[in-house]
């Protein structure tokens, strides 16, 4: 990355791990070296099995967890090193929206009293008139209007698609530059996910908020992230990252790969050739607590060698993208024919 793209990354992830602990001094490793960029803007799908890292990695970004090791930077600076005013732009410029909407909501509270807490605290608004015209404005971006018919109204009486909105104008109220969504959609019906995810979208273009877009489901990330990168995780690993065009259309990954031929395929005939190109030697993803040498995929993978099982492959620049793979050539090259 040049110098030119590095003073415009609204935060920098550097060599960030995370390891929670497991029974006794077991040490689980739910995030292994990460380097991520984020510029402002930009969309970023972070996608993987559950299990991967990734809610962690969005937990890291957000705030919520300190790593254990690593330094995460926020407009050039180490969030440790803020002062108070830096860190208070860095707790409000970036948000997270989570995938379950009712446990994110005080179900004792209404709609009003929980969106206006952190706008007092904040010292956004200065009384309960300000609060609610502040609320209001981001509820009609939301598509919630009237609002008044909503701000008064607890949790249980809204459905999810409507709670989900909420969270997105709770988020949007503090002005962010960043928005964390975990798994936004998936606990919504499907006939409201293109809307939510066309909400987002708005709100990117709009207000130039960058997101990081987490889930298990490539078909969403593809929607949402058209114009932006993916990120493909395994056991806390960072094993592809690219444009998500070129990287769905042309996988380096063989984890990728076998990711992109899961996705449901309009011609069954197709669909069944497409995966018997393609045999994963196990389904099981191995635990976190028992890690395979080497690579962590190669117990699954249809091209581990002596080398996969001995030498844990870094994650290295490859036609445009960054891929940690000993086979990626070869990979690229069966894609390249199947297309």
């Amino acid at each position: 990355m040049g110098e030119g793209e590095r003073t415009m990354s609204l935060m920098e992830l550097k060599d960030i791990s995370m390891d929670f602990k497991g029974r006794g001094k077991e040490k689980i490793g739910a995030l292994v070296g990460v380097n991520l960029d984020i510029k402002e803007g930009e969309i970023i799908a972070v996608v993987g099995e559950s299990g991967c890292g990734k809610t962690t990695l969005g937990k890291i970004i957000a705030g919520v967890h300190e790593p254990t090791e690593g330094e995460l930077l926020f407009k050039g600076k180490n969030i440790k090193s803020l002062n108070k005013k830096e860190f208070r732009e860095y707790r409000l410029g970036v948000q997270m929206v989570h995938q379950d909407s009712y446990a994110a909501l005080n179900p004792n509270k209404t709609i009003f009293q929980s969106l206006s807490l952190p706008l007092f605290q904040h010292k956004l608004a200065k009384n309960n008139v300000e609060a609610v015209n502040i609320l209001t404005e981001y509820f009609e971006e939301v598509g919630l209007t009237p609002a008044d018919q909503f701000l008064e109204k607890y949790p249980h009486q809204l459905s999810g698609g409507q709670r989900q909105r909420i969270l997105l104008a709770r988020a949007l109220s503090m002005k962010p530059k960043l928005i964390v969504a975990d798994e936004p959609v998936s606990m919504v019906d499907v006939s409201l996910r293109i809307s939510l995810l066309n909400l987002m979208t708005k709100m990117n273009e709009k207000y130039k908020i960058s997101f990081i877009y987490i889930t298990h489901d490539l078909g969403t990330a593809r929607y949402i992230a058209s114009h932006g990168r993916i990120v493909v995780m395994y056991l806390g690993r960072m094993i592809e990252t690219n444009q998500i065009r070129e990287a769905i259309e042309s996988p380096k990954h063989p984890y990728f790969h076998a990711l992109i031929s899961a996705v449901p395929e309009a011609n069954p005939k197709l669909r069944s050739e497409f995966i018997k190109k393609l045999p994963l030697r196990s389904l099981d993803m191995p635990s976190l607590l028992d890690l395979p040498t080497g690579c962590k995929f190669h117990p699954r993978c249809p091209y581990f060698d002596d080398r996969c099982i001995q030498e844990e492959p870094v994650l290295r620049e490859f036609k445009g993208g960054r891929v940690a793979c000993h086979h990626a050539e070869k990979v690229l090259e069966i894609t390249s024919k199947e297309d």
